[in-house]
């Protein structure tokens, strides 16, 4: 049994949670019962458990209800690829085979509306999300989303690659390859989707916002690091994670890994806060507004669903029910000594 224990987490971001998500989850089953991307009962049981409705409803909580329900449909997905086809399965162990895979993948999402050959029920799915997203959702929205789904599979393959080739990134390559392996992207894209509120371009391009978009990745992502351990120590993929990077690269010890960790993710988070807290001083459109306000709750949503939700579920270890800390566990305003990510402390 692993000593990893987790401790309260630092987001002073109010809860909430969009008031459709019961219809949201109902309309969901039926729809992953329509598109069949599981393989047996078995499998249902295990996407339906992501409790994926939930998941995003807490990222967008005022969201258009129709929209969140595009959105979710895709962390369903998401979900399940991510077990069969990121964590485990023929290609987890081959960048070569998950790349060719993943090609033809990505370029059905980019052109949803004419079959591809073979009948991969992954790619079928995917498909009819793309088609779900272009009725929703603008143009520009759906590039953005395609664009940061190709980021997700190129960090995917990035993380294999280091796996195939039995290197343990240090914590300098871990921390930009897990922007983007761990979904942050395309799961962040769909927020202005789901909020049915088109960032303008000068905005969204902005270093600042460009910097907070990639802090709540970062956060979130090491976050799940921590929410996971367990689970992934149980089914034995925890080769390329936050508290292996700091173990094998780092020469910490158990103890010492963890409280690292949660340093290293308190220091972002106070960066972010604080970030977000200069930009929306200034004149920002609603749709930025909206935008910031929901990258906040994507990091608390994250949290409070993986509290709850039967993935992790036993992997918590006692007394980790849902609590927060009243303070960060290293408050130093000084940037993190990772060269790829020093520029959000530049002055913006």
């Amino acid at each position: 049994m692993t000593t990893v224990e987790l401790r309260p987490f630092y987001c002073p971001v109010e809860s909430k949670i969009h008031p459709d998500v019961e219809v949201i989850e109902e309309r969901a089953i039926a729809w992953i019962d329509r598109v069949r991307f599981y393989r047996d009962d078995t499998e249902r049981r295990r996407v339906i458990g992501t409790n994926s409705a939930e998941f995003y409803a807490r990222f967008a909580p005022g969201g258009v209800t129709g929209h969140v329900q595009a959105a979710a449909h895709w962390v369903y997905w998401g979900f399940a690829f991510d077990d069969a086809r990121c964590d485990s399965g023929e290609f987890a162990g081959s960048p070569q085979e998950f790349l060719a895979m993943a090609g033809p993948l990505q370029r059905a999402l980019e052109n949803p509306w004419h079959p591809v050959a073979g009948d991969d029920p992954f790619t079928a799915a995917l498909q009819d999300i793309g088609r779900g997203f272009a009725a929703c959702a603008t143009p520009t929205q759906v590039r953005r989303f395609c664009d940061a789904h190709r980021a997700w599979l190129f960090g995917v393959a990035w993380q294999i690659a280091c796996q195939a080739r039995g290197r343990m990134p240090d914590l300098a390559d871990y921390a930009p390859m897990r922007l983007n392996s761990s979904g942050g992207p395309p799961t962040l894209a769909m927020l202005e989707i789901a909020a049915g509120q088109e960032v303008p371009a000068a905005e969204m391009d902005s270093p600042a916002a460009r910097a907070l978009t990639e802090m709540a990745m970062l956060v979130a992502a090491w976050d799940n690091d921590l929410h996971s351990y367990r689970k992934e120590e149980d089914e034995e993929h925890t080769a390329i994670n936050l508290i292996n990077v700091l173990r094998v690269r780092g020469g910490l010890g158990d103890e010492e890994s963890v409280v690292r960790a949660y340093a290293l993710r308190d220091r972002v988070m106070c960066r972010f806060l604080r970030l977000r807290s200069q930009v929306l001083a200034g004149p920002v459109s609603g749709a930025l507004r909206t935008y910031l306000d929901n990258l906040g709750r994507a990091i608390r949503g994250n949290t409070d669903w993986a509290l709850r939700v039967p993935r992790y579920n036993g992997y918590s270890g006692p007394g980790s029910d849902p609590r927060w800390a009243d303070e960060p566990s290293d408050p130093c305003p000084d940037p993190v000594p990772i060269p790829a990510i020093a520029r959000w402390w530049d002055s913006f």
